[in-house]
């Protein structure tokens, strides 16, 4: 059977990421891996330290800059003070809001 005109026969795209409005979703590197790094803590650890529902594919996307709701970044934050011993705010360890 031959693909519908306008479609693509192997279900592939090559768009960006972007989210519905058109705005980019990537923020690229953010302070939280910096501040985590120098202090030698690992996602894994702050995953653990984590009373919250918080996976390691979080952070991950948090670390290189993805886009995450306000929620979730405020999940990482606990969690991150938690794991530190110490008291940061949002704007310490995102660049976005």
């Amino acid at each position: 059977m031959a693909p519908m005109p306008g479609t693509n026969s192997d279900n592939s795209n090559n768009l960006p990421t972007v989210d519905v409005t058109g705005g980019n979703r990537e923020y690229g590197l953010q302070p939280i891996a910096t501040i985590l790094s120098e202090r030698q803590i690992t996602n894994h650890q702050v995953v653990e330290a984590s009373t919250e529902q918080l996976t390691h594919k979080m952070m991950a996307k948090a670390c290189r800059g993805r886009f995450l709701s306000s929620k979730v970044r405020q999940k990482i934050l606990r969690a991150v003070n938690k794991v530190t011993g110490e008291q940061f705010k949002l704007s310490d360890l995102f660049t976005y809001h």
